[in-house]
């Protein structure tokens, strides 16, 4: 049987295989976990189909979630990205009902980031058009919901921060605002720009932490991890999405 490891050097890797039953990660060996999970919004992500039932999603999502807490090291942190709410397929209150999924799995809650991504894409319809009869209300906003294993605080000993103090300053507050990234430009159907999980990394984590996203997709976190000087690891159901996010860390950082 071929290895799920569709690519390594020393500081990235790429595992093609089901978040929900990989063995290629070791218990307690992450520092922070960035990603962008599957919104049961009927994405078709390869092979992946995002249009069960919205219990299903959230069945589905204590099992990925349960395995991160597992593979996250004490005082590693979590940074989750997921809609305030959606109206396809049914109001659904996606942020809080997936945080208290992230709480029962083990995490415990530090904070919310608001990202302002100015995007009303998700909007499929109006309701009752002007009129109060029954209108939908829709932020054009996502979340990073940001939680943590065992301690909040890590030592800071022996271990470096490349963050400024303008962006301390700036990121710190709590309401993000920049643009989203183009589906066209990275070939995907739900990508995530780098800006994400970049500022994720420089405030939460340290140089050479090992990064994982369980979702890679089209790839945005590893590229932010070389950018970064943090090592990271990704994992990606589709081979055809780990094919592109390889060819962006190639492209983009220029590395073999």
């Amino acid at each position: 049987m071929a290895s799920p490891v569709y690519f390594e050097n020393d500081r990235l890797r790429i595992i093609n295989d089901d978040v929900l039953t990989t063995r290629q990660l070791r218990s307690g060996s992450i520092d922070l976990i960035v990603t962008s999970p599957p919104y049961n919004v009927n994405i078709r992500y390869g092979n992946h189909d995002d249009g069960g039932s919205y219990d299903e999603y959230l069945s589905f999502s204590k099992k990925w979630m349960s395995r991160c807490y597992r593979w996250l090291r004490k005082s590693g942190r979590f940074c989750l990205n997921i809609p305030l709410d959606k109206n396809k397929g049914g109001q659904q209150s996606v942020g809080a009902d997936l945080t208290a999924i992230a709480k029962e799995a083990g995490f415990s809650y530090h904070s919310t980031i608001v990202w302002n991504e100015g995007n009303i894409s998700r909007r499929t319809a109006w309701g009752s058009w002007m009129s109060p009869s029954a209108p939908y209300v829709i932020a054009p906003v996502e979340l990073i919901v940001v939680l943590y294993k065992g301690d909040w605080k890590r030592p800071a000993e022996g271990r470096k921060s490349d963050i400024t103090r303008q962006e301390f300053m700036d990121w710190t507050n709590g309401l993000w605002t920049f643009s989203g990234e183009s589906k066209k430009k990275v070939n995907h159907p739900a990508p995530f720009p780098v800006e994400l999980p970049l500022r994720c990394m420089k405030l939460f984590s340290y140089v050479d932490d090992l990064i994982l996203d369980p979702f890679l997709g089209s790839g945005s976190t590893l590229v932010a991890a070389a950018r970064c000087g943090r090592r990271g690891t990704g994992i990606e159901l589709d081979a055809e999405y780990c094919r592109i996010a390889l060819e962006r860390i190639r492209k983009e950082m220029g590395i073999d």
